[in-house]
């Protein structure tokens, strides 16, 4: 009888589990819970649940990865890099680990490292577009731009093939592709994937495989906002603000993107529309930044004095400081306005001051000491720089800005004297802190022998650059304004600092060792006003050496014929109660004469009525005004051909708006005030042997309007010739402004 099989086997001894899957097993949990932590933005719990995973089971490398993308989120480059240095010793073929490290070794400044890691992720997945994206950014900051323009072809080829195949749309791709090309000077190109990414951004939600470089995936809304910034650093601000409206639409209850929106459409001029935002904004409920935007809108509606008390407050810490109340939010807020947001509310309030007609040049010297006099605690001594002597070798210079792109008076008075200095004498260092790029951005590049792209980096990491480079002497080429870098010069990052150009007073930043003036705005008698020392430049402390051609106007015959037309280009903040004073008195004193203001701001209908307003209460007939909004720069200039007398604004003087009106052949009515921002259009006049142009009181200025306007046929004569005149001078040529400046340059660092 044959033998039966049972009907079932015996089951077999279980395996025990090896001690590698025993410590994956333990460590499952804690990453899972990491991982879940990591999807909601929670930093802090998702790095607590990647570090237990890892205490679990060391060589897990997902864990070290999410533990390096969690530093990363919560604002800690210098660890992550470490963590992510584990990931790639553990997983060599590690995609995600080589990019992310070269993110952030791209966030440190280590370009080379920023660079192996990129090549090394092209390699391992080179259908992989958003590799050779990164690999093209790093290359152009490398400034490798042939090298650069490769990678860039190469991620379009691959953007282009996943299109063809009828792949998920990549906004995100296209937006940071668009950004670098941008930046190449491929700017055809860069806007045709700029506006895909808005049409794909309007309707798409990217999936979590879109973006390789993140745990959680983007929303839309988020790309909408990254979308904005890159149309903002590249001066779309129609694109940008058409961004942020979308992304509201998306979002309509999130308090953070309408205050974006106000804020960026404050800062492009439209403030009826910034107001609307800011409201809505408040309305629902409490966010970070409303304060700041505030002030903003009330500056540039031309409400300087009202606007210092809202930076003050929020500088200081005092009432209002963190309106709207019950500002507490979500993991890492800081409440309604945090750190960050006080140090530029005190560079605000620092410039607001300098159009303040109710203070005088000592209350704004004691302001600006009392601000940032705090700045300076813990600043290194310069006498411990090591440094060689200086005999015998080209002095190393650094100069600090975010400014060099098109239209900004910084670039425009520093491009003809950087192509000018001589590199036998001076070794230049620019460190770029800017976000706006452009054609002008890439001439700057050109014409200084090393360029540090230092955007993203902390103060801290940017000083121990400088002193890496061996910098002798560091110039601050922003002051207060946007971008500022205050606290990286009053902790001192060079043995020798000086102000320059870019900030039209005493900055009061503690070691900063210098302000470069002239005989004008910082004569001797004012020394008491400045933190600094005084070194001054013959003729004018700023060259206006125009690179762009703008046709004198022709100024015929019929010249004489027309009313004459007084102006002001200047925009509204310097457009005191004092100055329309001034301004409507000189209307009343010239028959028939007419005044044309254009300003950005009189764009805004609401922004155009008041001033209007405010002018008809002084007596003002609303026919003789004409109120213009902005054109193109070149549009602008020609414009010029239609005023005979240009007048100055106070206590803010114009600077570039005075040295564009002299250009064209319009003459500048100004007064000699008693600080440095009320002295600039004196300088300037006098540098062009016009001192008769130049007032010391009201009673004086209108005495200058006066005589000016009643002899017609002098006054035409002057505007003929006055191009001329200027070119024959030493404040008109950039070779000798550069001359100058190296001298100066050496000079100080010699004292």
């Amino acid at each position: 009888m044959p033998l039966r099989r049972p009907a079932t086997l015996p089951a077999r001894p279980a395996r025990p589990p090896s001690p590698a899957e025993e410590a994956l097993r333990r460590a499952a949990p804690s990453f899972n819970a990491g991982n879940a932590a990591a999807r909601q933005g929670r930093h802090h719990e998702a790095l607590a649940g990647y570090e237990a995973a890892i205490e679990a089971c060391p060589t897990l490398a997902p864990a070290h990865l999410g533990r390096a993308r969690s530093l990363m989120g919560l604002g800690q480059p210098a660890a992550a890099r470490d963590a992510y240095a584990t990931v790639v010793a553990l997983d060599r073929d590690n995609f995600s680990g080589w990019l992310e490290a070269g993110n952030c070794a791209r966030q440190l400044g280590q370009g080379v490292e920023a660079l192996a890691a990129f090549r090394r992720a092209t390699e391992l997945a080179p259908t992989r577009a958003e590799a050779w994206v990164s690999l093209a950014r790093a290359r152009h900051e490398a400034g490798q731009a042939a090298c650069a323009g490769a990678a860039c072809d190469q991620a379009l080829a691959l953007i282009a093939a996943a299109a063809a195949a009828s792949a998920a749309s990549r906004p995100d791709l296209d937006i940071e592709l668009g950004d670098v090309l941008m930046r190449l000077g491929r700017r055809e190109e860069a806007l045709v994937l700029l506006a895909r990414a808005a049409t794909e951004a309007r309707a798409t939600t990217p999936t979590t495989a879109a973006s390789a470089t993140a745990a959680p995936s983007a929303t839309s809304a988020a790309t909408l906002t990254r979308l904005a910034d890159v149309a903002l650093a590249h001066n779309l601000w129609r694109e940008a603000i058409a961004a942020l409206r979308r992304c509201c639409e998306r979002e309509p209850a999130n308090a953070e993107v309408h205050t974006r929106l106000a804020h960026v459409q404050a800062q492009g001029w439209q403030l009826d529309d910034a107001q609307a935002s800011l409201d809505q904004a408040v309305a629902l409920g409490a966010v970070a930044g409303v304060a700041l935007v505030r002030a903003l809108i009330t500056s540039r509606r031309g409400e300087p004095a009202l606007a210092l008390k809202l930076y003050l407050e929020l500088a200081e810490g005092g009432e209002g400081a963190d309106e709207p109340e019950g500002a507490e939010g979500a993991e890492g807020a800081e409440g309604a306005e945090g750190a960050g947001d006080r140090a530029d509310a005190a560079s605000s309030a620092a410039m607001t001051a300098l159009y303040c007609d109710h203070l005088t040049a000592v209350d704004v010297a004691t302001l600006h000491r009392r601000l940032f006099a705090p700045l300076g605690e813990g600043a290194r001594p310069a006498a411990c720089f090591n440094r060689p002597a200086l005999a015998g070798r080209r002095l190393r210079v650094g100069l600090v800005t975010p400014d060099l792109h098109h239209q900004h008076p910084v670039n425009l008075f520093l491009q003809p004297v950087l192509a000018a200095l001589d590199r036998q004498r001076l070794e230049i260092t620019l460190y770029f802190t800017g976000i706006s790029v452009d054609d002008q951005t890439r001439l700057a590049r050109s014409r200084v022998e090393h360029w540090v792209d230092a955007t993203s980096w902390p103060d801290a990491q940017l000083a121990r650059r400088i002193d890496d480079d061996g910098i002798d002497l560091l110039v601050d080429l922003a002051g207060h304004s946007s971008r500022q870098r205050a606290a990286l010069f009053a902790r001192r990052a060079a043995p020798v600092q000086a102000s320059w150009l870019g900030y039209p007073g005493s900055t009061g930043v503690p070691n900063i060792d210098w302000l470069i003036g002239d005989d004008i705005v910082t004569p001797a008698a004012h020394a008491a006003l400045y933190s600094e020392r005084l070194h001054r430049l013959p003729g004018t402390v700023f060259c206006h050496a125009p690179e762009v051609d703008y046709p004198l106007p022709g100024f015929g015959p019929g010249t004489l014929d027309r009313p004459l037309t007084f102006g002001s280009f200047n925009q509204l903040p310097k457009l005191t109660a004092s100055t329309l004073a001034l301004w409507a008195r000189i209307l009343a004193a010239v028959p028939g004469s007419r005044l044309l203001l254009k300003a950005a701001s009189l764009a805004d209908a609401g922004t155009r009525q008041a001033l209007a307003g405010r002018l008809a209460a002084l007596g003002v007939d609303p026919i003789r005004l004409d109120l213009r909004g902005p054109t193109s720069l070149q549009a602008m200039m020609a414009e010029y051909a239609e005023v005979d007398i240009a007048l100055d604004p106070r206590p803010y003087n114009g600077g570039t708006t005075s040295l564009q009106a002299m250009w064209m052949g319009v003459p500048v009515i100004c007064q000699l005030g008693d600080h440095f921002v009320s002295r600039m259009t004196a300088s300037f006049m006098t540098a062009a042997g016009l001192p008769e142009w130049v007032a010391a009181d009201d009673e004086g200025y209108l005495a200058i309007a006066r005589r000016m306007a009643a002899d017609r046929p002098a006054l035409l004569a002057l505007k003929r010739g006055l191009r001329a005149r200027q070119l024959a001078l030493p404040a008109w040529q950039a070779a000798a402004q550069a001359r100058a400046l190296e001298a100066a340059f050496e000079q100080i660092c010699r004292q």
